[in-house]
């Protein structure tokens, strides 16, 4: 980007508007920063064929940028098409919106504020477009957490932004792949400050939220969830801390209760370490890195990062901008892939419960209620 500059957004606000009959679903993706990986693996993906008779991409970029980094992977067989509108994406296409009109300035592999001010722009562009109704699902490529911080974002990272544009008071960030999903009961927050934000209420709301989301966004309809325990050895009974009795505890008992099939608390490393976790369709930690260190030991490459609780369908992939690697060619697009086809899945399961629930099978009689022959 030229230093004398300022960035232009060629965006602007629009009223929301129904959303026209489509025949793939629309996947916005925003670039996320571009000095990382982030192009790299939108690239890799989109360049499979078979990915564009599932889905229609619309990237919230810039052609210049991305063809910067399509010629670093040396992909002429791929091109992007540069939509006017956000509602102009064509099936079958990979999709491109500019949401500048600058010149910008790439580094590859450092953290720039123009790289987080794209982030931001490209960001907030691809909100807009889900609410207007030109796209049905959000994609985000990774950004940096640090030169993205504004005046206009002062948040740790994506799920609390997105948490807040679309007013959500309670939400969840869910690692999610083939074989596990870890949400976890506090986010992005000091490690010294996570005794003091649990509370019984708090972890009720969790498991109430995650319950509601394993049905709804996943298809299943009596979730078994396991809850971690705070202390190592999950407390020994108050031995190690007693968070396990005063708060985790009754917070479980509260939502068995109510019908919710949640257990624990689990000691989480004889918990992930027996294989445990393969017995439940949802695990709650209590901390980010309890839940997330697991996860990414066992399911990095296709790992997906789900924010529940939002009334669109937000995921991402698993891992960061990568700035040790970008440029390289060895990014690989497994968990951007799978953050793709998990939005896509999800989207379905949501209509598909909505729609079940919206118009609940008619009451059938009892055999003793049926008049003679009503039944052949």
């Amino acid at each position: 980007m030229d230093n004398g500059n300022k960035i232009k957004p060629t965006f602007s606000g629009s009223n929301p508007s129904p959303k026209a009959e489509r025949k793939n679903i629309v996947v916005g993706i925003t670039q996320g920063d571009i000095n990382g990986i982030g192009y790299e693996v939108i690239i890799k993906t989109l360049a499979e064929p078979q990915s564009l008779e599932l889905f229609t991409p619309l990237v919230f970029g810039n052609s210049k940028v991305a063809s910067y980094h399509r010629k670093l992977l040396c992909t002429p067989d791929f091109s992007f098409n540069l939509v006017k509108k956000p509602d102009q994406a064509h099936d079958k296409r990979a999709n491109i919106y500019n949401i500048v009109e600058n010149e910008i300035k790439i580094e590859i592999g450092k953290s720039t504020k123009v790289a987080g001010e794209m982030s931001l722009l490209s960001l907030n562009a691809a909100i807009e477009a889900i609410q207007a109704g030109h796209i049905d699902v959000l994609v985000t490529a990774p950004l940096d957490k640090n030169n993205i911080q504004s005046d206009r974002f002062r948040f740790p990272g994506h799920t609390e932004y997105l948490a807040s544009k679309f007013k959500a008071d309670d939400y969840l960030m869910l690692m999610i792949s083939r074989n596990i999903r870890i949400g976890v009961i506090t986010g992005h927050i000091p490690v010294s400050r996570v005794s003091s934000e649990i509370t019984s209420d708090l972890i009720y709301k969790k498991i109430k939220l995650l319950n509601a989301s394993l049905r709804r966004d996943f298809g299943i309809d009596s979730p078994r969830i396991a809850v971690l325990g705070l202390n190592p050895h999950a407390g020994d009974g108050g031995v190690i801390g007693n968070e396990e009795e005063k708060t985790i505890i009754p917070a479980i008992t509260r939502a068995y209760d109510q019908g919710m099939l949640a257990f624990g608390p689990y000691p989480a490393d004889g918990f992930f370490g027996s294989g445990n976790y393969t017995r439940f369709d949802g695990i709650l930690a209590m901390y980010h890195d309890q839940g997330l260190l697991p996860f990414k030991l066992l399911a990095f490459e296709e790992g997906v990062n789900f924010t529940a609780g939002l009334t669109v369908v937000r995921t991402s992939p698993a891992h960061g901008t990568a700035y040790d690697i970008a440029g390289k060619n060895q990014a690989s697009p497994d968990s951007f892939k799978a953050a793709i086809y998990q939005a896509v899945d999800i989207f379905r399961n949501r209509k598909e419960f909505d729609e079940r629930n919206k118009n609940p099978l008619p009451y059938v009689a009892k055999d003793q209620d049926m008049p003679e022959n009503a039944i052949e």
